[in-house]
C-alpha cells in the first residue's frame, strides 16, 4: 500500500505524493490522473473517492465538492 500526503506539483500540473516502499526508500507516486480512485483520510476515516478535473481546470474529489486537496492523507494500492 502506498500512503502519503497530497501536494500540487506545478511542473506536472497534477497532484502527487511521496510514499515509503517496503525497502524504506522514499518514492514518487508519479502524479494522480483524472478518474483515478484512491482513499482519502477525512476525520480519521478512509474514504474512497475518484479524482477529476473540472472545466475550470481545478482538481476535485467526486462527491466532496470544495474540499481542499493539498495536505490530505492519501493511499493507493
Amino acid at each position: 500500500m502506498k500512503q502519503g500526503t497530497l501536494f500540487y506539483d506545478r511542473e506536472s500540473g497534477r497532484y502527487n505524493f511521496f510514499y515509503v516502499d517496503d525497502n524504506g526508500d522514499r518514492c514518487d507516486y508519479g502524479g494522480i490522473h483524472c478518474g483515478e480512485v484512491l482513499e482519502f483520510k477525512l476525520n480519521e476515516v478512509w474514504i474512497p473517492a475518484r479524482v477529476e478535473m473540472g472545466d475550470d481546470r481545478e482538481w476535485y474529489l467526486v462527491g466532496l465538492p470544495g474540499l481542499r486537496l493539498d495536505g490530505l492523507e492519501v493511499k493507493a494500492e
